[in-house]
């Protein structure tokens, strides 16, 4: 695994989507709604849902494609409007299959606007033998937003238990914070994780272990003690993990968590016991039920 600054190849600028979604989030009536909405393409949304009474909306992102394949790319645009929030998962996980001869992408645009919340918690990204991926995610958010942002990635595997081996997972987050004064940069993330052909204990691939989960949280109210706790959590856990903490010039505060794991469910049960801490802490929510099945 690395993390580096340097950017990830571009698609042709003539590439057409093979799915695209927009989806617009404001508030009517003391509850968040879709102010408009368009897809096409192997792209969808369910009908809203709220789990709650708090007045988020839940969207469920549905590929009916069912997998990225290579030369696939889906687009997504996502705004979520002033005080609006928006809680987005996928309906089921993101599997990459073998992309001989070019990669699969996604693009996605996140627009946070003032005192708005934007939960993302999608399924898991599989990635099977010979796959190459890359997915480039770009927030601009203001100071009073809210963003918590969580995924994992883990290795397909064969019907003899055996780890399919993937080419390449490409993950490029920029984050930038949007002031009366300006665009501030709070965090450029591009992580490439290239499994070795032979060697599965160096470096290179994560230190020996298969799966990583990220949390990415921006808020006002991150702090060092807000830290502490999410690696209080992380202490139970069959899994390594560190937190960095970020600011921006302007004062805006975030962390990002990196965990490493053998195991799918230890990284979903780790970040999904953070989120639950921030819900009940900053929201009072009870922790997210999103079971699909």
């Amino acid at each position: 695994m690395s993390t580096t600054a340097v950017a990830s190849p571009a698609a042709s600028p003539d590439t057409s989507p093979m799915g695209r979604l927009e989806l617009g989030i404001s508030v009517r009536g003391g509850r968040s709604v879709a102010s408009y909405q368009f897809h096409e393409g192997s792209l969808r949304v369910l009908r809203p849902h709220y789990l709650d009474g708090s007045g988020q909306v839940c969207y469920v992102v549905v590929n009916p494609g069912g997998a990225y394949l290579g030369a696939d790319l889906l687009v997504l645009d996502i705004e979520v409007g002033e005080g609006s929030d928006l809680l987005l998962t996928t309906q089921s996980a993101t599997k990459v299959y073998r992309t001989p001869g070019s990669h699969a992408e996604q693009r996605m645009d996140l627009r946070l606007g003032e005192r708005s919340r934007l939960e993302l918690m999608p399924d898991q990204l599989i990635a099977y033998r010979e796959a190459t991926y890359r997915q480039r995610t770009s927030i601009t958010l203001r100071p009073s937003s809210s963003l918590v942002m969580a995924e994992v990635v883990t290795p397909g595997w064969s019907p003899d238990g055996s780890a399919f081996r993937y080419e390449e997972v490409r993950l490029r987050t920029e984050i930038r914070v949007e002031t009366d004064h300006g665009s501030h940069l709070l965090a450029l993330d591009n992580l490439l994780i290239r499994p070795p052909l032979d060697d599965v204990t160096g470096l290179g691939y994560m230190e020996g272990f298969s799966h990583l989960g990220s949390l990415v949280v921006v808020d006002a109210r991150v702090n060092q003690v807000i830290a502490d706790e999410l690696h209080t959590l992380a202490a139970g856990r069959d899994a390594h993990c560190g937190i960095s903490l970020t600011r921006t010039a302007a004062g805006t505060t975030g962390l990002v968590l990196r965990a490493l794991s053998h195991n799918t469910e230890e990284l979903n049960g780790l970040l999904g016991s953070c989120t639950a801490m921030l819900r009940d802490r900053w929201h009072g929510q009870a922790p997210l039920n999103l079971r699909k099945y």
